[in-house]
């Protein structure tokens, strides 16, 4: 199944690189858009379940909002963006990082964005070389990348992103591409479950939740992915690396005490890593055992 294209390993990263330019857009479109799409959602239906009334201001109706309208265009000034404006990295360094229309400043998190979609897209192509694999990896990375967003921004993991990933994760792994389908199986049933007893353990002690609901099924779609032997390291690693971030936000003044902090960002770069490594920590990967 996971045979090589006839294509030079060269080429095949450049190729890779160009692709996540080319998706970051997209991407990141739904890194911004979902989460206001789920909020006016939920909105809608708590209206439904107190039967009030909607008043003119409060209505959606004539305003849609999805993944694909309406259009690009600056949050400040609603205009729109097109042609080479919209085109990823390329637009944002011509205009040099301010809205074409009212030099409002466009935020660096999206060329940021848009520059680790196309290094990781390569990272993958390098890995895997110019394989199905490596496509089924790009995949992975860039719903991570997505989610990491979406939860250092809004605190949230959506189901429609962690829920397709898990079973992505097994689907790949039915010709045992990172992992044999049995560990992959194993892997995402205690993904979950490590990190549902953490949260209860947490939330029994100290009477406060330390994580949301979401943190367990990005848990368990990465023991799909990656099989459970992979586990350990990156929960290890995606710890250790929100606890070193978490005291210098705290240092820097950035974070109060007793404030939360989003955990899927280190989850998501834990599993890029553990990809990128083969499922091995990466200091192995890189340096033999």
């Amino acid at each position: 199944m996971w045979h090589m294209y006839s294509l030079d390993p060269g080429l095949a990263v450049l190729l890779a690189a160009l692709l996540g330019l080319a998706v970051s857009g997209p991407l990141g479109a739904v890194a911004h858009r979902l989460p206001r799409i789920m909020e006016r959602e939920w909105q809608a239906a708590l209206r439904q379940e107190q039967a009030a009334a909607e008043s003119p201001a409060e209505s959606d109706a004539g305003q849609p909002y999805g993944l694909l309208r309406p259009g690009w265009h600056c949050p400040s000034c609603e205009a729109p963006v097109r042609g080479w404006r919209a085109m990823p990295l390329v637009g944002w360094l011509a205009l040099r990082g301010k809205c074409a229309g009212c030099r409002a400043p466009i935020g660096r998190r999206y060329p940021a964005f848009e520059l680790a979609m196309a290094a990781l897209f390569a990272a993958c192509a390098w890995r895997f070389g110019p394989t199905p694999m490596a496509l089924c990896a790009m995949g992975l990375v860039g719903a991570l990348l997505v989610l990491g967003w979406i939860d250092t921004e809004t605190g949230l993991l959506p189901d429609a992103i962690t829920l397709p990933l898990a079973w992505a994760g097994l689907l790949v792994n039915l010709g045992d591409g990172l992992a044999p389908l049995s560990l992959a199986v194993v892997g995402a049933v205690t993904g979950y479950l490590v990190l549902w007893s953490v949260f209860h353990v947490f939330k029994l002690v100290t009477g406060r939740e330390g994580m949301g609901y979401g943190d367990f099924k990005l848990m368990a779609a990465l023991g799909a992915w990656l099989g459970v032997a992979a586990l350990p390291w990156l929960l290890l690693g995606a710890s250790l690396a929100g606890v070193i971030v978490g005291l210098g936000l705290r240092v820097a003044g950035r974070v109060e005490q007793g404030q939360p902090l989003p955990f899927g960002p280190y989850l998501a770069a834990g599993g890029i890593l553990m990809l990128l490594a083969a499922g091995q920590p990466p200091w192995l990967a890189v340096f033999g055992r």
